[in-house]
């Protein structure tokens, strides 16, 4: 009974607006901070998992619609053995399956917390950091769908970088969908082929237009009002 209430406290507070303060900060950490600490020591490489990992978990507490906790579940369940394997059989880089396991939790955890942004007709500071994480969730999720490219075509990105080949790599792909998304195009990376210049554009595209939609579409909750 205790390890229910546990259970029950902890999803209560991924669900409240307060949470979104704590998830901005693990994104932060992952987005740009992680990636200067694998730079210097590849020892943090695990780390990266482990945050991912941390990121899905949060994604099922955060889920309030039964059928999302079950996918996010699920999901996170295949993520987690997948890494299992991986370490277990000492293989370096992200292999494919995990990438897309990967890029299926982001894709319900987007959909989790615009549910959360867009709750019970309300604005507030919170719910700016909510956005703000939908951002960089979609971040992560263009450096995975760089990475899957990669892996199918053997190559997505070039230019004033050395791709090694195994999972230190991920930092670039992070750094460039960053880039893509925030449409400041340092031009020291350029995506290769087609599918990573329509993924690029696309993340521009978003870029643009996420932050007006999204920020006017929560501003307009404040002339609603609820439903008695």
């Amino acid at each position: 009974m205790r390890n229910t209430n546990w259970f029950e406290s902890l999803k209560n507070y991924w669900v409240q607006d307060v949470s979104f303060v704590t998830l901005l900060l693990m994104l932060v950490f992952t987005l740009f901070i992680l990636p200067v600490m694998i730079e210097e020591d590849l020892s943090f490489l695990p780390l990266l998992n482990i945050m991912m990992l941390a990121i899905f978990l949060v994604g099922i507490l955060s889920a309030s619609n039964y059928l999302l906790l079950i996918l996010a579940s699920v999901l996170f369940m295949v993520s987690l053995l997948l890494r299992l394997y991986h370490f277990y059989e000492d293989y370096q880089g992200f292999p494919l399956l995990e990438s897309i396991f990967s890029c299926l939790n982001l894709v319900v955890f987007i959909i989790t917390n615009f549910m959360l942004l867009f709750r019970d007709r309300k604005f507030n500071f919170y719910r700016i950091i909510g956005a703000v994480n939908v951002y960089f969730i979609i971040a992560l999720l263009g450096a995975f769908s760089f990475y899957i490219i990669d892996m199918t075509t053997g190559e997505s990105l070039s230019g004033n970088i050395k791709l090694k080949g195994d999972e230190s790599d991920f930092t670039q792909y992070i750094y460039f969908s960053l880039t893509s998304l925030t449409t400041v195009g340092f031009g020291d990376i350029y995506p290769v082929n087609q599918a990573a210049k329509m993924l690029s554009t696309f993340l521009a595209a978003l870029g643009i237009l996420y932050p007006a939609a999204v920020v006017a579409g929560l501003f307009s909750l404040t002339s609603l009002k609820p439903e008695e």
